[in-house]
């Protein structure tokens, strides 16, 4: 139950969404136990996003959410290079302008129920 949650300042065509869900698809194996198959990536794009005290430059912050009690933090350390990898590629967003936040909780709702 990974959701990888994508805020950027530039605009997204529909190509980069799929180019960039492609890409989470793929860095997802990381994480133990994680795969595509229930991999959610909600992206909302032309965002005002002040790094810095600027906005004049691209940027990004992303939230992935995992169902699970603890994450190695090697697992974490690929996720983050891969991420930043394909919002550079994709978006021309320089890496450090980006921020990524981490969580891993066993409080989860799917389909009228929690696990």
């Amino acid at each position: 139950m990974p959701v990888i949650h994508t805020h950027v300042s530039t605009p997204l065509t529909a190509e980069n969404r799929e180019h960039l869900k492609t890409a989470y698809g793929k860095a997802i194996t990381a994480v133990p136990g994680k795969s595509e198959g229930w991999l959610m990536c909600p992206f909302e794009s032309d965002m005002p996003i002040y790094f810095g005290g600027d906005d004049s430059q691209p940027a990004a912050y992303v939230e992935v959410n995992v169902f699970g009690s603890s994450v190695p933090k090697s697992a974490w350390e690929k996720l983050t290079h891969a991420i930043m990898a394909a919002l550079n590629s994709e978006l021309e967003i320089p890496e450090d302008r980006i921020y990524i936040r981490y969580t891993a909780t066993t409080d989860w709702g799917w389909n009228g129920g929690n696990f």
